[in-house]
This record gives structure tokens, sequence and C-alpha cells, in this order.
């Protein structure tokens, strides 16, 4: 199937012919489902504290985790198309009046009209004035004559603002009076109240995309004396990219590569499942993970970091008696008392079940099993109360080796033709709005290799087109869900105020975003 070029094309991307006669394999076998088994729940499988509780987790992370080397995780390639894409549909309607009319008689709040009501809110409103006026356009005029073609331009394009063409990271977000914020920026601001250190240096990463490496760096460069300034901290700002070694062969609807008219094989990024190799790479006792455009302004950040220092001193808490039990159960032999309070530690705090047999196993084996279990890499996972949005949610999910874990399911992953498990998809009462804080060593102090924790059968297949042609692509294990998978995982409850995504343009006139 492969041929001499092909393979010197996949060596040139790092990438080995076995690996792509997996992902081949994968298209034609497609992935296993999930197997749900219940919602996980304030019942169970959803931690909550008291307000005492709170107060000692956030006391502990606050005079300890000063000495951790802590860093933010930011991924940032997403690009901001995906927020202009009504904007679009009404550019393209322009000049064909029946459908500008239709789309402008829509007045809800996702519209397009509804964007230009509100355009003045926005906190590019100012850049996207001064670049259409330098060109001979004045904003306010074409708003009142109602010709958005210009205006469009100017915000989408390489004419003006080309927010169509950026990242989320680089689009303002966010208008202080004298000057606005991008998203990018707001991570910095969040990073300098939790992740600093006693020497006050804040060390954020960014993954992007390489055509805008540059941006990005530019961006920091100019804002980062100014917010130093301010809270008194050093960052210590780096960058990676998706690695090509992690994209994903394309195939045609017969599952044989998709070539270019050259001949050669299409590839593609492999979804953000393939930022475990970069996060693999991160040197960090803790690592803070929030996706790039789930930001709000100063006004509401104090609950944001309130939450964070709760993850990361329960994660703190937790892992200091991982830690313990994985030293004790190194004695020849550890004590019985040892052994039984690692389980009951195993079963009520880090939801990690035991096979039925368990306690009938010779004492060797089981010293190995619970050494096995508490030496991975621990995620504690923020869960928001299900308010409608759609996303990921928390489950208690057996895995086909009849291991039963708690993972974060996309609804792509259940037989939704399976009225059991559509029932208990439906009955989640949490969603996930990415909130991790995550432990990446071991007990000696050892980096783990994160992909030894992968369910590589945890994948998606989607159906795409190029030149016209429809083709199937591959995603790799989500950051979230399959790449983590073997992780130690522990949802807790956070506050539904901590979650606001910036999905579509219109969402920054939401009053969360507002100033």
């Amino acid at each position: 199937m492969l041929t001499k070029k092909d393979l010197y094309q996949i060596a040139a991307m790092g990438i080995s012919p076995e690996t792509i006669e997996k992902q081949i394999q994968y298209f034609k076998d497609g992935f296993p489902y999930a197997r749900l088994i219940a919602p996980a729940t304030r019942e169970k499988g959803i931690r909550t504290f008291t307000e005492k509780e709170i107060h000692e987790l956030i006391t502990n992370f606050e005079r300890t985790a000063k000495d951790l080397k802590l860093v933010k995780f930011v991924p940032a390639s997403g690009a901001a198309t995906r927020m202009f894409k009504h904007l679009f549909e009404f550019r393209e309607a322009l000049g064909n009046t029946a459908k500008e009319k239709e789309l402008l008689a829509d007045h809800s709040f996702s519209s397009v009209r509804y964007f230009f009501q509100h355009l003045n809110q926005f906190a590019f409103y100012d850049d996207l004035k001064k670049i259409m006026a330098k060109s001979g356009k004045n904003l306010e005029e074409c708003l009142d004559k109602e010709d958005y073609g210009p205006i469009l331009d100017f915000v989408m394009t390489e004419k003006g603002l080309n927010y169509a063409n950026l990242p989320k990271g680089l689009v303002k977000f966010h208008h202080y009076g004298t000057f606005s914020r991008t998203s990018a920026g707001e991570h910095l601001v969040e990073g300098a109240h939790y992740c600093a250190n006693r020497s006050k240096n804040v060390m954020v990463h960014f993954t992007v995309s390489p055509e805008h490496m540059s941006s990005f760096k530019d961006l920091i460069a100019y804002v980062q004396p100014y917010y130093e300034s301010m809270f008194g901290v050093n960052y210590d700002v780096s960058f990676s990219i998706q690695k090509t070694s992690t994209d994903t062969i394309a195939v045609d609807l017969n599952n044989e590569p998709f070539r270019e008219k050259d001949g050669s094989l299409v590839f593609r990024p492999g979804g953000h499942g393939a930022l475990i190799e970069n996060l693999n790479e991160i040197d960090a006792d803790l690592v803070f993970i929030k996706n790039i455009d789930n930001m709000v302004p100063d006004r509401l950040k104090a609950e944001t970091y309130r939450y964070k220092k709760l993850l990361g001193g329960l994660l703190m808490q937790l892992q200091g008696k991982t830690f313990s039990f994985l030293r004790a159960l190194e004695q020849k032999p550890p004590s019985v008392s040892t052994l039984k309070e690692a389980i009951t530690f195993c079963e009520k705090q880090m939801n990690i079940t035991f096979p039925t047999d368990f306690g009938r196993w010779e004492e060797s084996k089981r010293v190995n099993h619970l050494h096995q279990l508490l030496n991975r890499p621990v995620r504690i996972c923020g869960m928001v109360r299900n308010a409608g949005e759609p996303g990921g949610g928390p489950f208690w999910v057996k895995n086909r080796q009849g291991d039963i874990s708690l993972q974060i399911i996309e609804s792509s992953q259940v037989n939704l033709n399976n009225p059991e498990q559509k029932s208990i998809l439906e009955a989640s009462t949490h969603f996930n709005p990415v909130d991790l804080v995550c432990s990446l060593k071991n007990y000696k102090g050892e980096q783990f290799d994160l992909r030894q924790f992968i369910d590589h059968n945890t994948g998606f297949i989607s159906v795409k087109s190029k030149d016209g042609k429809p083709l199937k692509a591959l995603e790799l294990p989500g950051l979230w869900n399959g790449a983590m998978a073997h992780w130690i995982t522990v949802f807790v409850e956070v506050p539904i105020v901590t979650f606001n995504p910036v999905k579509i343009v219109n969402d920054l006139l939401r009053e969360q975003h507002q100033n």
C-alpha cells in the first residue's frame, strides 16, 4: 500500500510505517464505544467540600506550593475561524437581497444582527475604528447605513484585524477602559495569582500553531513588562508546537490513503490529544491546564483563583499520601495495617477499584498490584453542574480488561443506539469545563512517560473534504479523554462561574465578558 516515496515522506515526519498501518486499521475497524457503567455524581465520583475544608486546602496550597515548580499549560493553537462562522455566512450572502434580509431578520443573541447592534461593546471596537479610519472608512457611518460588508472585511480579513485567520489567543476579549486584553494576556494575569513561586517566577506554556508562533511571541513581549510591573512577578513564558509526528494519515471512503494531485500522502493534525507529547516534555511538580478561550475579566477572577488553589491543594494532599504509601509498600514485607490503609485510601479517595477476588491473592501479588495502581500520574478535574452546555462529562467506565475507572467521555464515544448507554449518558449531572491540575512525577521525583498511560482505542473518526472530495480523518485520543485514560482521576465540583468559554464571537457580549 505504501510506495518508496511514501516511506520517505512519513520518515521525514517522524512517523513509522507501523503507526500508519495501525491508523489505517482503525479506519477499517472503527473505535469501540465506551462502556458506561454510571454517571459520576456528587453521591459517587464527584467530590464536594465544606467551607472549612476549602479553606484548609487553599491554605495548604498557599503555604507549600510556592516551593514547587508550577506551570500553567494552555492549549492555544485553536483557530478563531469558528468564532466567526455566522459572519462568514452573512458575508457570502451579501448581494443576495433575500438572503441578507433573512439573516438580518434574526435578532437572537447569536445572530449577525446582534453582533452589529452591539459592536461597540467588543474589546476590539476601538482597534477596528482606527484601522478603518486609516483606509478612509468611517465605522459609525457604515453601521448607520447598514453597509456591513466593509466592517466584516476589516474584522475578519488581512485588510484589517484579520481575526478570522488568527488563533483565539490573539483576539481581544475584554475591555478595561484605557486598554484591552487578549485571552492570552488574561492567562498571564491568571498565572500571576496562583502559579507564582517563592521567587515570584511564573511559568506559562502555550501550545501554538507554527504559523502563529511569531505573533504570539510579539504579543507576549509587548504585554509582559506591563504585567510584571503590575503584579510584581517575573514571567517565564515558553511555547511549543504540535509535532508533525502526531499527524494522522487521511484515507478515502474505501480506507485507501488519500493523496494529493502529485501522489503524496495527505496528513491531518491529530487533534488536541496530540498535545500529550507536549505535556510530556513539561518539567514541573504541578501543571494547571485550561483552554485558551475560558477567560473572564478581572472582576470575576477571584472565584477562579479560589478553586484553582482548591484543586491544587487537594492534589498536593493526595499526592503526599500516595507517595507515603508507595514508600511503605516497598518495605519487605509491608505491615498488614499499611496494606489495609492503602486499599482504603485507593477506594475512598482515589476512585481506584479492585478485582472481585483481590482479597484472595497472595500478599506479594497484592502489594505489587497496589504499587502499580498508585504509581501513576494524577489529575484533579473540576466538573461543573450540567447546564445544557455541549462537551464531555464524567462517568464510571469499564474497559476491555474489565477495570472500572472514572473517565471524561464525549457523546461521540457512546453508542446512542443502545437504550441503556443512552440512558446513562442522559443521566449525567455534570460536564467537563477543562479545568485540570496534574502531577507528572513519581514518588522518586522522576518524570512519568505520559505516553504509557494512553488508551489508544479511544480515538475519533470524522468525514471531511479536500479539493471537493470526501476523506476520513482520524483524531488521536483526546488530551483529557483517552490520552489520560490510565491516570489516577479525581473529580471535584466547581462553580459555573469558572466556566465561560468563547465559542462564537457574540459570546464576548455575555455579561460575564463585559466590564
